[in-house]
């Protein structure tokens, strides 16, 4: 038997009736999240994005990929509803905008290659250009570009385990 979690053909799952008994609780359903993540991530890809993380090698393109397996996956909202505590009522609390995620995406794609790579070299006309390019204003540019050095920052202390001891 099958239910549909959503309004796409890709949205029907396997009944389990515990499963569906636990994510109505709030108590999340990690087996399926688990499953989703097996069936749409490749593993190869996330070895070498490991790799890469631990060197503190995280590039635009890594974010890009990154935001890609999770539209595979179905989203942030539905990752998050399948999560212990975050399901049922405290979910009903939390927006997330999934247009944000689609600025995102354009202005990294509004990116040359070399900025993807090396963002430091991003200055005020490349900002422009890449504003005009995904039709979002400097601002967001902006602050994407914080998002991406405080996610680096977090890349780099997680890659430290001597960091994590303190």
């Amino acid at each position: 038997l099958y239910v549909g979690m959503g309004e796409k053909l890709s949205d029907l799952e396997q009944f389990y009736p515990d499963r569906m008994a636990s994510r109505i609780l709030g108590m999340g359903d990690v087996m399926t999240l688990i499953e989703k993540a097996e069936a749409e991530l490749d593993a190869d890809k996330a070895k070498e994005m490991e790799q890469r993380l631990k060197k503190a090698e995280f590039s635009f393109d890594d974010y890009l990929e990154s935001m890609n397996q999770m539209k595979k996956m179905g989203g942030l909202s539905s990752i998050l509803s399948m999560m212990p505590g975050m399901g049922g009522s405290a979910m009903k609390d939390v927006k997330i905008d999934e247009k944000a995620m689609a600025h995102m995406e354009a202005i990294i794609r509004s990116m040359t290659m070399d900025e993807r790579v090396n963002p430091e070299i991003i200055n005020s006309s490349r900002k422009q250009r890449i504003a005009k390019g995904s039709g979002t204003s400097v601002e967001e540019v902006n602050k994407l570009l914080r998002q991406f050095e405080n996610m680096k920052k977090m890349m780099k202390q997680f890659s430290d385990p001597k960091k994590l001891k303190r």
